[in-house]
């Protein structure tokens, strides 16, 4: 039987929202030529999900594969999910989000349509009614690809499609030293592309992502986003003479003046007020991260202490 295998791949932490998640997999609708078989990657230092995982494998019509891999260290859940991966394709999503009925067939049919290595799709955020107006209006947390001359050089985990078999993935892992702070994803995708490795997008294959109170807050945005910074500005480091290196730094401390003064003319807009401050604090992480800083602890254990 030539059936398609796909894994699904679900790195946790500590959530109750992963019993929603695997529920919406369990309702995905599946082509007749498609095996799905769910890896659950629990990052606790104790099996503290594997009660609510078993619980809930009457309910979900798929195979559930439990794999403990302490701890507290996500790009050792995401190694955890490729080492036990048997499929065609492994798709990740996060474990507090919900799946949209069509979302695997979606990324599949882009798969299928592009041969890309990796396809991504929409995360479509929601917000509570204490979030501020600015945000909800700016709909700062949902998450989609970035665009460079007309290319994906970049990707993300929480929304991902994976062909296994593709030469640009063969024998990749997530680094482990970025595994607290973030930015695991983003180096994962741009070294498979620098590799040859294709990315497309499925506009159609969204999830859907909550947005909890403690990162509903400008100060989470800005953390993130210079984060982020601080992973772009190292893999432009890693690939440059001294030369080059003095004129993205110059380059990246422009845009990040500028950015600043752009929003501080916009006070009384909030909305790109905020989207400027927050690119002001992205271009600020990557001078950080060309003078080789590395990246601040920002999920994990870090995520989970009293701020």
């Amino acid at each position: 039987m030539d059936h398609i295998r796909i894994d699904i791949g679900v790195c946790t932490y500590r959530r109750p929202e992963l019993e929603q998640t695997l529920r919406s997999l369990g309702a995905i609708a599946v082509p007749d030529d498609v095996q799905i078989r769910i890896i659950v990657a629990d990052n606790d230092g104790t099996p503290s999900a594997k009660e609510r995982v078993d619980a809930l494998r009457a309910a979900v019509a798929h195979e559930i594969v439990y794999v403990h891999c302490p701890s507290s260290n996500i790009s050792i859940a995401r190694n955890a999910c490729l080492d036990n991966a048997t499929g065609d394709f492994l798709a990740f999503i996060d474990d507090d989000e919900t799946a949209s009925e069509d979302w695997i067939a979606r990324l599949l049919e882009t798969a299928k349509a592009t041969g890309a290595d990796a396809v991504l799709g929409p995360v479509k955020a929601t917000y509570g009614t204490d979030a501020p107006g600015w945000m909800q209006r700016g709909d700062f947390h949902s998450t989609f690809p970035v665009w460079v001359g007309g290319r994906i050089i970049t990707g993300y985990t929480c929304n991902v499609l994976l062909r296994l078999a593709a030469p640009s993935l063969a024998g990749r892992r997530f680094n482990l030293a970025l595994g607290r702070s973030g930015g695991e994803d983003t180096e994962f995708f741009t070294h498979m592309h620098r590799m040859g490795g294709k990315i497309a997008y499925a506009p159609a294959a969204w999830v859907e992502e909550p947005v909890p109170a403690k990162r509903a807050a400008f100060s989470w945005l800005a953390k993130r986003k210079f984060r982020f910074g601080q992973t772009h500005g190292r893999l432009i480091e890693a690939g440059t003479g001294a030369a080059a290196k003095i004129r993205q730094l110059a380059l990246a401390a422009a845009k990040s003046g500028f950015c600043a003064l752009a929003g501080a003319s916009l006070f009384f807009s909030p909305v790109r007020r905020n989207r400027y401050a927050l690119r002001a604090a992205m271009h600020a992480g990557v001078v950080v991260g060309l003078l080789g800083v590395r990246e601040i602890e920002q999920y994990g254990a870090a995520e989970a202490r009293p701020s």
